[in-house]
Formats: C-alpha cells, structure tokens, sequence
C-alpha cells in the first residue's frame, strides 16, 4: 500500500504540492480563525452536573438582562478622598459607556469606607465572549480617559483579567512558534549538514498547522472545545511530531540513495519501507487522544479530538506532500553532503548497541535502578489546581486588583462567594443575614467576611438595612448593596476568605469540601432552599477531582489501544507487554523528577492537576513512536540475520541517529514551551515532558529495549511466522 502511495505521490508531485499549499489560503479564507473559539476560563469546562457549574447557574441571580459577563472599574485617587470633581468626572465616563452596544448594565457599587476609591460594574453582553472580548475591554478602557489630575481608572474582573491574560497567552504563543521553528532548523542543519534537508523536514509540520488551525476551529461547531493549552500544544505537537515523521522519511531517502537507487525510486523505497512506522506512530498518538473523548472535564475532551485531528492532517501530508517534495528537489536536498552510493556504516550507535547486548541483564538492573531513584521524588506526590495567579503584572486589571485589596474589604479581593437562596425576599426577614454572617465568622472556615450588613467597609444592622429598601431612596450604600441581593431579594451572596490558606493555595483548594459543609449547614439553619460556593478555589477543587477521576477511567483504555496497535505492527502478542511496561516506568521516572524539581527543590504547592494528565497520554503516545521505529527495523533485519544480537546491531546502529534526531526535536520544541510558554502551569508541562522523551531516547529506546529484545531471542515475535523461522 506504502508503495502504492509513494508512486502516486512522486508520478503527481507537482498536483500534489500545489493542492496542499492552495488548502492554507483556501480554509484561512473560508473558516473561522482558532483564536476565535477559544476559551480561556478552565471552569468553563467543568461538566453540567458539577458544584461549581451549579453555584455559576445561582450567581446568574446577579445578572442583568441580556448580560453574559462582568468588568469591574475601580477609580481612586492615592494618597487622597475623592473629591466632588472626581466623582463628577466618574459618572461622566462611566455614562459615556452607555454608548458601546456591548454595555448591557452599569452598577455603582459604592466607594469605599476610606474614601478614596469607588467601584462601578459594567454588564457585558454576548460580545464579551471569544474575540469580541479584546475589543470591548479596549473600547471600555477609551472610555475613561479625560480625567483630573491625580485621578485614576482601572477595568479588572475577571473579563479584563482574561484579556490581559490572552495578550500575554498570545505573546508567549508566537515566541513558542518563532522559538521553536529557529530551534528545529539549527538542529537539523547539524544533523543533516545540508542546506535544504532541514527545511524539506520542518515544511510539511507547518503546512500542517497551518491547515489544521482553521478545521478544528470549524469542529467547534459539533461540540470540540479550545482553550489556550490546545492551541500552544498545538504548535508544539504538529512541529515536534510532524519534524520526527519527516525525519524517519528523510533518513530512509538518503539511507536509499546511498545504497544506490535513483532519487524517485529512493523517495518510493523509502516510503514503502518506513510508511508503516510512520503510520502507526501517527496512529498510537491520535488512538490516545481520541480516547480523552471519555473524559468529563472539557480541556480533555475537546483536546483530545483538536489535537488528533491534527495529526490526521500531519499524517496525510508527511505521506504524500513530502515524498513529492523529496522528488522535485532530489539529491539538492542533501548538498553539499553526500549521497554517492558507500557501504553503509553502522556508526556510534550501532558500536554502543553491541556492547550494550553483551551484558544484557546488566544493563536492566541499572535500568530499574536508575528509574527507582528518580521515582523516589513521588514520595509527598501532590496537585494544584489550574494556575490562578491573576492577572499579569503590571497589567491595567491587575493594577485595578491592588486597588480593591488596598481600598476594600480584604473578603472583597478573589473571595470565596457564598451563595444562599431563599423562597422569600431577604429584606422581609433580614435578621437571616446577621445570622448567617455570625455562623460564617465563627465557623473558623471563613475570615474577613463581607456581605449586605458590611458594604464596601460600612456596617449596617438588619434594621437599617430593611430602613434603606423600604424608603426605596437612591444612596451609594443601596446602591453597593445589589453586590449582595439579587433584584429579586431572594438569592444573597457573601464574600469570605478561607481560613485554610491564601486563594490559589493547595489548603484553599482542599478546604473545599469542609467549607461546602459549613455552608450546608448554615444554610440549613436558616432554611435556605439552595446554597454553594462561588470560588477560583471551588472550582479549582472540582477540576482536580474530576482530572483524577479522569486519569484514572482513561489509563486502561490507552495501554489496551496502544498494546493493540502495536501487537499488530509487529505481529507479536509478547513484545508489546514489554514495550508499554518500558513507557509505564518512564512516564513515572518523569513525574518523580517533575516532583524533585517542581516541588522538593523548586518550592511549588504541588504538580499542575493538568501534568500527570497530559505526561501521561504524551509520554505513552510519543514514546511508542520511536518503539515503533526501533523495533520495526530490528523485525525487518531479523528476516536477514539469524543472530538476534547482529539484528539488533545493525538496527540500533541505522536508526540510532534518526531516533536521536527525533527525540532532540521533540524534547527541544517541548523545552522551548517551558522556557517562553508564557506561565507556570505550561512550564511544568514543558519540562516535563520534554525530560520524558529524553529519558526514552537516549535510555529506554537505546539501551532498555535493545537489551530485553536480545533476552527474548525469537520469543519476541510469538506467535508470528518469524518466530518459528527463527532458530
């Protein structure tokens, strides 16, 4: 079939080449842009039936109208009160904002006790949402210009946070591409020492990713979701992936030209004898990330399907356009190297990998050796949830953040918000809020409590507050006051600090459950009909246990697809038990050197709940492409060689370097994403995972495999026709 393909791509390679690059214009032009579909709020991906989906449907209670989302403005003049001109300039240009058809509701929430700063919330309707969202912060943000002096303004919440958070997402995207692609061709050039080689191998992933980007931002549209870790992995992945695949074709042209065929014929050998590897490597990967359908957290099932896609894209490309690219351009590929036809050499790896069988049984016991001291950094194994820093530094929102933990109540600055509804309007029986607030103060799960009896620092008794909504008289304290009652009167909400630790913390995060009992059980006292908590660290909380509970529902279903795929590859039902074991046990070095680095000696909380996930499927998938490589070659020089230990030879020794080749691309654009992703969360991935694919390359791959091959002898291909031929 390989050969088939070979043809039809090298007999048509100027229709094939000319089709794929007219797909890019094409689909840029026709479907909608990736950045255009994303979402950036993990909890937006936290299934229906979760706590924090829930406590999201009864804060809906606090919104008006035709308003999806909310931005806060914050003005306050340092060092000052807000003068008469100040607060006469702050409802001019929060009135100017009536004008931007994005603005549904402005609520003045009051200023605060000292004085010098006032909060007013901006209702944003649907615009807010994917793109529209830049511009309508932007367009706010003009809006509040024109002010006296020493008077300042700042849009925050969390619709400015995640734009300032997506302009730095973004930056830290380019430079993972530019950086990324730099690296590749350095690489390459070093590896190839030819001129055009590295760009014929790197030209098909970004064709690729290029085509890729706009089809899966179109399969939104039946339910595939994308937030900014599928986009940069996006990059990441096509680049790496797509680079190894054309590596293992590249290798095996020159490898065919070498040995004396005409460049066309080489370009067909070569895809005939490599097809298949490249084939089931592409389909290992897009078996294990078509699995994460089965998850419930959206991150996983709306990566999984994005990402498989993309590699579908990848493997269609790598099998036509490159080997229609390796026949137009023909041995220039390789100038000023070499491609005269020479005896075929076995090199550094073919020499590590004879002394290497010799001493087989040595050679596994520094294996587990060398894996148990690097899993010694799982003792004290735990997780976070998703990064929660806030906004970037130096950002407007984040500027705006320091104003409301310097101005305002410290309960009001990314509280817990807790939530009671109620089958009558609070302000008939308003002793309810006095008795709640009192249970949440000596609860000890909650601190710094505010809520409708302490506005923005000022203190009201249950009678003033029944006073102020009976007059039905405008203030700046009823007004501050819909923060905290629904319009209706019948949902209130609190703002509390945990007692367990800081927000973002692994103990905020923990105390979830306990602090979802207390409420439970004021709630109950009170005779509340419904209740929840509102919180980063809620559903920081809920993403955890749902990415474990995950993990562990998918696991199985990996090991069995891979264990299929490869059983099939090499016609074998022994060596694929060994190859997923080999995998196994790096992927759970990995994660202990993640956890010695990260954790034990770096300071963190604990491993991004996101990590063990994604090493997971990366390291069983990725990894089995190069098992895949290896072990195909070494099946294929078993059918000319009766000694397994000089079929092992001559296999380490030919594809060593593209192996070593590949797994440095790989690990390289997985280490550039660590270094300039952007944030914590992508650095630990990164690393981590770009530790992984060393860890097989140049340990596993190379030395563990070759060594269990040569102990099996013939038992390595059971029940297959080779294994009884071989004697």
């Amino acid at each position: 079939m390989f050969e088939a393909i070979g043809r039809f791509s090298v007999r048509w390679r100027w229709l094939v080449i000319v089709f794929w690059i007219a797909a890019v214009p094409v689909l840029t032009m026709t479907l909608p842009s990736i950045n255009s579909v994303s979402k950036n709020n993990n909890s937006d991906f936290l299934p229906k039936s979760s706590p924090t989906t829930r406590a999201a449907n009864l804060e809906t209670a606090f919104q008006s109208k035709n308003t999806a989302t909310y931005a806060t403005i914050v003005a306050v003049r340092p060092g000052g009160q807000l003068t008469p001109a100040d607060n006469a300039a702050i409802d001019q240009a929060t009135a100017s904002l009536k004008k931007l058809s994005a603005v549904t509701a402005i609520k003045d929430q009051g200023a605060s006790a000292d004085g010098q700063a006032r909060q007013i919330e901006v209702g944003i309707g649907s615009e807010g949402f994917g793109p529209g969202s830049v511009n309508v912060i932007k367009d706010i943000r003009a809006k509040l210009g024109n002010l006296p002096a020493g008077l300042q303004m700042h849009v925050t919440g969390q619709l400015a946070t995640s734009v300032d958070s997506e302009n730095a997402n973004n930056k830290g995207k380019d430079n993972t591409m530019i950086f990324t692609v730099i690296f590749i061709i350095v690489l390459l050039l070093f590896v190839f020492r030819a001129a055009l080689a590295p760009l014929v191998t790197l030209i098909p992933a970004g064709l690729a990713l290029a085509i890729s980007q706009p089809i899966i931002a179109e399969s939104t549209k039946i339910g595939v979701q994308v937030s900014f870790i599928t986009q940069i992995l996006l990059i990441v992945l096509v680049l790496g992936a797509g680079t190894d695949y054309g590596l293992f074709l590249v290798f095996r042209v020159r490898e065919q030209l070498r040995a004396g065929d005409d460049p066309k014929e080489a370009v067909i050998k070569a895809l005939a004898k490599v097809g298949e590897s490249i084939t089931f490597s592409a389909a290992t990967v897009v078996a294990a990330l078509l699995s994460l359908a089965l998850a419930s957290f959206g991150i996983y099932k709306g990566l999984g399907p994005a990402l498989a896609l993309s590699l579908i894209i990848m493997l269609l490309i790598a099998l036509t356009f490159l080997p229609a690219l390796l026949a137009v351009l023909g041995r220039a590929v390789f100038w000023p190297s070499s491609t005269k036809p020479t005896k075929l050499k076995l090199g550094y790896w073919g020499i590590v990998a004879d002394k290497v069988i010799k001493r087989p049984i040595t050679m596994l016991i520094v294996g587990l050796l060398i894996f148990g001291v690097l899993m010694l950094g799982l003792i004290g194994y735990k997780t976070t949830g998703f990064d929660s820093s806030g906004a970037p530094s130096k950002t407007d929102s984040a500027q705006g953040q320091q104003v409301i933990a310097a101005h305002f109540p410290a309960a009001n600055n990314n509280p817990q918000i807790v939530i009671f509804k109620f089958n009558q309007p609070v302000w008939d029986n308003p002793q309810q809020l006095a008795t709640i607030q009192t249970k949440l103060q000596e609860s000890g799960a909650f601190k710094a409590v505010s809520g409708p009896l302490s506005v923005n620092g000022f203190k009201l008794t249950p009678e003033q507050l029944q006073a102020l909504y009976k007059s039905g008289a405008a203030s700046p304290i009823l007004q501050a006051e819909s923060q905290f009652i629904s319009s209706d009167g019948k949902t209130v909400q609190f703002y509390a600090i945990s007692n367990a630790g800081a927000s973002g913390s692994v103990a905020a995060v923990a105390a979830t459950p306990s602090n979802r009992a207390v409420i439970e059980k004021i709630a109950s006292s009170v005779g509340a009909t419904d209740n929840s908590i509102y919180s980063s660290d809620a559903a920081g909380y809920d993403i955890e246990h749902i990415s474990t509970s995950d993990l562990k529902k998918i696991v199985p279903v990996v090991l069995i697809i891979i264990g299929i795929l490869l059983a099939f590859l090499l016609r074998s039902l022994v060596a694929p038990w060994y190859l997923i074991a080999t995998v196994g046990l790096s992927y759970l070095a990995t994660l202990g050197f993640a956890m010695i680095v990260f954790v034990h000696i770096g300071g963190a909380d604990g491993l991004n709940f996101i990590l063990p996930f994604m090493l997971f499927i990366f390291s069983m998938a990725l990894g089995q492409d190069y098992n895949i490589l290896v072990m195909s070659r070494i099946r294929e020089e078993s059918h000319h060689y009766k000694s397994m230990n000089e079929a092992v030879t001559k296999a380490i020794g030919i594809t060593g370097t593209t192996v070593t080749s590949a797994g440095l691309v790989l690990a390289g654009t997985f280490g550039v994403l660590g270094l300039v992703g952007g944030n914590a969360q992508i650095e630990q991935i990164g690393y981590s995972i770009a530790f992984g694919i060393l860890l097989d390359t140049f340990f596993v791959r190379t030395l563990l495999v070759p060594s269990i091959v040569v102990l099996l002898g013939r038992w390595n291909w059971w029940p297959s026709k080779l294994y009884h031929d071989y004697k």
